[in-house]
């Protein structure tokens, strides 16, 4: 994309990431490039870890005015780091959680490294990826885990409803739930990614669901500006 292409709301919406990139301490800016086209922004370059790449990710979707993330970004090798002394670590960090079963396994293959296992709740399998997702010379992460529910649970519909209305960070009402089989599907507006992540959120921690298909679309106040979340 050239620069003449760009809008002044383009330009502001890239100067805004670029700034929020800068500004968080868990990303290390200096090899990230940013393009931003009508909303959707798109990460370039060099990070140093894989949590850096996840970190960025994150760092963008708080900025307002975003409503797409393309993370183009890789992961640098780092010297001396072999599959074999990345996968010790994973071992050693998975054990160190005592809230993961033990037939949670962890492969690594040229830097990308696999979970699999299965687990009762979808919690588990979060602490399992944030358990390793820190160590170095991890290039890109799979999460492979399967989600075995204990005995379905009544109203898991209500519940998650319930949920949203208790969280004060957005308007509930304009957020839809449909669960059928253990799947979660939310539909609706959020005026940001935040919004969008916590509804989410409550859906993954309903009893008995597998799965969160998150439709919900991001769609920012009219006369909003690119300005910080």
């Amino acid at each position: 994309m050239s620069t003449a292409t760009l809008t002044s709301r383009d330009l502001q919406l890239r100067d805004a990431v670029v700034d929020q990139l800068e500004w968080d301490p868990a990303v290390n800016a200096a090899g990230i490039g940013v393009t931003a086209h009508e909303g959707a922004v798109t990460l370039t370059g060099l990070i140093d870890t894989y949590a850096g790449k996840l970190a960025a990710e994150r760092a963008v979707k708080r900025v307002r005015g975003v409503r797409a993330v393309a993370n183009d970004l890789v992961v640098a090798l780092i010297a001396g780091r072999t599959d074999a002394a990345i996968a010790a670590d994973a071992a050693s960090m998975l054990a160190l959680h005592g809230g993961i079963p033990v037939d949670v396994q962890a492969t690594v293959h040229q830097g990308q490294l696999r979970l699999t296992g299965t687990v009762p709740w979808y919690y588990q399998s979060a602490i399992a990826e944030k358990a390793v997702r820190h160590i170095r010379g991890v290039r890109h992460l799979i999460n492979d885990i399967k989600i075995a529910p204990p005995s379905a649970q009544r109203d898991i519909r209500h519940r998650i409803t319930q949920a949203l209305y208790r969280n004060t960070g957005f308007d509930a009402k304009r957020i839809n739930v449909t669960v059928s089989d253990g799947v979660a599907t939310l539909t609706g507006i959020a005026t940001t990614w935040q919004q969008r992540q916590a509804a989410q959120r409550a859906a993954w921690d309903a009893p008995g669901i597998i799965m969160v298909e998150n439709q919900i679309v991001v769609d920012p106040p009219d006369g909003d500006t690119c300005e910080i979340c």
